[in-house]
């Protein structure tokens, strides 16, 4: 495989694709890395560098979406930053503790849990089509999922877009669209932050990762958009597909290395 700084031309209108795509879908139901981990893996990224590079082009496509969703009205910024400052910490902690822990683990756990919370919103089908009164107060909320989905995202990551929709919706009510514009600012901060990690540890690519997220800067205001125009109805069933794709995903990365 060439050195990465070396790639040939075709491979960075197909980095710039592949970010758009990835990032359309991820601003509408999450999922994104289904699509960009892979294609930096096949470009010859060993599997640290790879997840750090995508941290790179993640914050382009969650920060895009995320401005999209909150220029149409559909986040509290207020309400969000003690769940910023918050997911930012947690993913700090989940990057350093990623040096000296093996995260198989969790590769083994996620996808079950993820496919059972799948399963329960399909015999739930009104669920999340408008908002409802929240179960929990958001300070609260935020300590709570800030921390935990914040360090698991800068510890493992795949299907956290997922968990925070799911958390939005079930715990503080949030109908479909107004959950995934939240879960954009919260992956906005905890990619952030696990970037400036990687970033200080030279464990990240920047020319492929700035490619990707030129890509990303695209998709995921477009991704916004089409949320905010069609509304709860449209993101669930995206959001579902997603959420299973990343549970069958996982479940079979974890069977294959055993």
């Amino acid at each position: 495989m060439p050195p990465l700084s070396d790639l040939p031309l075709w491979a960075w209108p197909v980095l710039f694709a592949v970010g758009l795509v990835a990032g359309t879908v991820d601003a509408i139901a999450g999922g994104g890395g289904l699509i960009t981990l892979p294609t930096l893996l096949g470009f010859g990224l060993p599997a640290p560098a790879a997840l750090a590079t995508s941290k790179l082009q993640g914050v382009f496509g969650s920060g895009a979406a995320a401005w999209g969703f909150t220029r149409r009205g559909a986040v509290d910024l207020r309400e969000c930053r003690l769940g910023f400052a918050l997911s930012a910490l947690g993913a700090v902690g989940g990057a350093v503790a990623l040096r000296s822990v093996d995260p198989q683990f969790l590769g083994t756990l996620i996808p079950w849990l993820l496919g059972a919370i799948v399963i329960y919103m399909v015999f739930r089908p009104r669920l999340g089509e408008t908002s409802r009164h929240h179960r929990m107060e958001p300070a609260p909320f935020y300590v709570l999922f800030g921390l935990g989905l914040g360090f698991y995202d800068g510890f493992f990551g795949p299907g956290v877009g997922s968990f925070w929709t799911i958390a939005f919706v079930t715990v503080l009510g949030h109908d479909f669209v107004r959950a995934a514009g939240h879960t954009k600012v919260m992956n906005f901060a905890s990619n952030l932050a696990a970037l400036a990690f990687f970033a200080a540890a030279g464990a990240v690519h920047w020319l492929p990762g700035l490619a990707m997220g030129a890509g990303q800067l695209v998709g995921g205001r477009l991704g916004a958009r089409l949320a905010l125009q069609r509304g709860a109805r449209f993101v669930r069933p995206i959001f579902l597909g997603m959420a299973a794709l990343v549970a069958l995903k996982l479940i079979y990365t974890s069977l294959g290395r055993r």
